[in-house]
């Protein structure tokens, strides 16, 4: 068994303090174990970002982790055990514990993988040197393949031979950039970014959900805007998103959100890359399977007008009423941007002020409802829908006034 070179170290860490994840390491590394933390939770935390799921790669084979785990007390879960993941379970806190694996056949979408007990082999597999970074419970990091100067650097730099790495899953295309986004720093490796500019036909091999997944998370990024830059340079980002009409918007999305302390919302910000046409948000939605949710989101926003700083209280009300929070909110923000970004101090106010008022506004509850006008005489029929439909529309221009005693009132009063 190789063992890779030791360099650093995360001692001290909170987060390497859990006592769950110590209880872990410590019933799978008796009677000399060997299993370490492995990639994102030693990568974020060398880039001092939060450190949240934290996964295991062992030597053990999925029976003897369960085996170790339970003699420890632990409960298990066989979450993955064909590909050799077993979820440990110490105090409700569950734990991916991987064994070290090694590529047999790949075919740009999925590996078959042999067990290993080999810790460089198990780093050769992996995408990126920064993910390729191992520690055990002290805090001492192992780096087989070089990947602490590429933390230091803030280079995201495919593992050997990025053509390679790329034609075993060509997600990876799209990773490269979603990983750029979150700790990049100037420019993509050049090695890597001719890499992907070569290979991008094998994007449309990929299932749309990935595909989703992938360009959801790069949306989240604290800074985006690079690498859609460099994705549209590329030729990438109109081959996953053709629906896109630009990138510029976004920059002033930005500097928005860190004027106003938003937060980062990936469905807005792929708001500013897309035109508002319905059409074309619901053929997006089709064609990525967006969640019922996004795609509901999405579409609203399409249909609804663009803001207006002069609009009124009472016909914005109207507005949140008919169009929905969601759809009036984004555009809200969008316009914003757009007149912060301008100069447009009076307008950005004014929209600002509108902003507020949608955070803290209440749909109000229609009081009639159809068996009313029935109680009221009205006969069954379409009529009635027509009739409730044309009270509502008035309740609503009249500023919501008016309870139902009131409205039946009026509903007689026209007869």
């Amino acid at each position: 068994m190789s063992d890779p070179s030791s360099a650093g170290t995360l001692a001290g860490a909170d987060w390497l303090k859990d006592k769950d994840l110590q209880a872990v390491l410590g019933a799978l590394n008796a009677e000399d174990g060997a299993t370490r933390i492995v990639g994102g939770a030693v990568r974020n935390a060398l880039f001092g970002e939060p450190v949240k799921d934290v996964d295991l790669a062992t030597i053990f084979v999925p029976a003897e982790v369960i085996k170790r785990a339970e003699a420890g007390g632990l409960k298990t879960a066989p979450t993955g055990i064909d590909h050799g993941t077993v979820t440990v379970i110490a105090h409700g806190t569950p734990f991916e514990v991987t064994t070290l694996r090694a590529d047999v056949e790949t075919d740009g979408r999925r590996a078959v993988v042999a067990f290993t007990r080999d810790w460089l082999e198990d780093a050769r597999r992996r995408d990126f040197t920064i993910n390729a970074l191992y520690c055990d419970g002290e805090g001492t990091i192992f780096d087989p393949l070089g990947g602490l100067p590429d933390v230091t650097a803030r280079r995201v730099r495919f593992i050997g031979t990025a053509d390679e790495r790329i034609s075993e899953d060509y997600l990876r295309i799209l990773r490269f950039f979603r990983f750029f986004a979150w700790y990049g720093h100037g420019r993509p490796d050049p090695s890597g970014l001719k890499a992907v500019t070569r290979l991008k036909d094998g994007l449309a091999g990929l299932s749309a959900e990935r595909v989703w997944a992938e360009l959801k998370q790069l949306l989240a990024a604290p800074d985006p805007a690079r690498a859609l830059l460099w994705m549209r340079t590329t030729d990438i980002i109109q081959r996953v998103l053709p629906e896109s009409w630009g990138i510029d918007a976004i920059h002033r999305l930005m500097a928005a959100e860190r004027t106003e302390g938003w937060p980062a919302d990936p469905l807005l910000r792929l708001e500013t890359i897309l035109p508002p046409d319905a059409g074309k948000v619901r053929g997006l939605a089709k064609r990525l399977k967006l969640s019922k949710a996004e795609a509901k989101r999405l579409n609203a926003w399409a249909k609804a007008p663009d803001a207006d700083p002069a609009l009124v209280e009472e016909a914005l009300a109207a507005r949140l009423y008919r169009q929905g929070v969601e759809a009036v909110r984004d555009r809200l923000v969008h316009a914003f941007a757009r007149e912060a970004e301008g100069g447009h101090r009076a307008e950005a106010a004014a929209l600002r002020k509108q902003i507020a008022m949608t955070d803290e506004w209440q749909k109000p509850v229609f009081p009639l409802k159809g068996n009313d006008l029935l109680e009221a005489g009205m006969k069954a029929g379409p009529a009635v829908g027509k009739r409730l439909k044309a009270l509502e529309e008035a309740w609503v221009e009249g500023g919501f006034a008016g309870d139902r005693e009131a409205l039946l009132d009026q509903l007689s009063e026209n007869d």
